[in-house]
């Protein structure tokens, strides 16, 4: 099977420590590994996975295990449908229900079906709703021995704290713009000439998703661009007044939640940076942002920060995008200076 660590370096480190542990027998019953959107935490996890559940893993003795990629667990976990790893996420709802993680504890406390261990990964942790958290409370407090339950954290997405400290953290870093770009050129060379994104879509993706490479692909090889291009347009003449707010909110409402809220949360942090005079993450936002850093304090991209919180609570429990998208835009345009009328 691939080793993580070579089709993703940037995550050599924390898989040579799972490596290791591994080997000494130290692996926690509990990891909770953070990392930002579309670094790479759902293949890691299932890399982890598929080295645990392995008849033969390869590398024992030298302290490097990797899964054999040949026995019964690693064909299974090729096909996607080893009965012996689960994956819990968010589902309609947005938020991980308490139903699926009582479906997790009958999982844990269950025989294993075809391997000598279970693995329970949860993607989004930091999107279970309070019932759910106190449902995982109780495995976490009365752990199994055959079984690893490894939760996923969005960087900057609280978690409870009687979770978090039940459980061994690990951070997963972003990779250097070389290894985000070599990745990124090896995965779309695959790709059919014909859907292959142009080198300048490559790179805005890769500085629009802050570096992180599996985003950075969704991007190219979606709609995302385009999507963005035409919401960014908009939020640029509405703030001249030269379009009402509700036209401007269907353009953020086309992108779906996740990635308009992500946009608007972007944006707020390169008001920040422009406000404590560092530059933008995002150029083409950087004449806009630095014109509103000199009329504004450091503390209104804080609240804007603060109101993209509250918006992406809001969308948990299904609230209206488009009112959301409402709302932020026009917390953005009180940061327009107001012109004063000539006497």
């Amino acid at each position: 099977m691939t080793d993580i660590a070579q089709d993703m370096p940037w995550l050599a480190n924390h898989w040579q420590s799972i490596q290791q542990r591994l080997t000494q027998k130290r692996l926690p019953h509990a990891l909770l590994v953070g990392g930002e959107r579309g670094v790479g935490k759902q293949a890691w996890a299932k890399a982890v996975g598929a080295l645990l559940l392995c008849d033969s893993p390869s590398g024992l003795g030298n302290g490097a295990p990797l899964a054999c990629g040949s026995c019964k667990q690693c064909e299974l976990m090729a096909a996607g449908t080893h009965p012996d790893l689960r994956v819990y996420a968010p589902e309609k709802s947005r938020m991980i229900r308490v139903d699926q993680i009582r479906a997790l504890t009958s999982f844990a406390v269950s025989s294993a079906q075809v391997a000598q261990h279970k693995v329970a990964i949860i993607d989004r942790a930091d999107q279970l709703n309070i019932n759910a958290a106190n449902a995982l409370l109780k495995t976490l407090e009365e752990p199994q021995p055959d079984v690893t339950l490894l939760l996923l954290q969005e960087s900057g997405r609280p978690i409870l704290p009687t979770i978090r400290s039940r459980c061994q953290a690990l951070a997963l870093p972003l990779p250097t713009v070389e290894q985000a770009s070599q990745w990124l050129a090896t995965k779309v060379a695959s790709l059919d000439e014909d859907a292959r994104p142009s080198d300048r879509d490559l790179a805005r993706s890769l500085l629009l998703s802050g570096n992180a490479p599996r985003l950075a692909l969704e991007y190219a090889t979606g709609e995302f661009l385009s999507l963005r291009d035409a919401a960014f347009d908009a939020f640029r003449q509405f703030m001249k007044g030269q379009v009402g707010v509700g036209e401007a909110a269907k353009k953020f409402k086309a992108l779906g939640v996740d990635d308009a809220l992500w946009l608007f949360e972007s944006w707020a942090a390169d008001l920040a940076r422009c406000c404590a005079g560092g530059d933008v993450s995002d150029p083409e936002t950087a004449d806009m942002f630095g014109y509103l850093a000199r009329s504004n304090p450091a503390w209104r991209a804080h609240e804007l920060l603060d109101k993209v919180k509250e918006s992406r609570s809001a969308a948990v429990y299904n609230a209206s995008p488009e009112l959301e998208a409402s709302q932020l835009l026009i917390a953005w345009r009180s940061l327009m200076p107001v012109r004063r009328k000539a006497s």
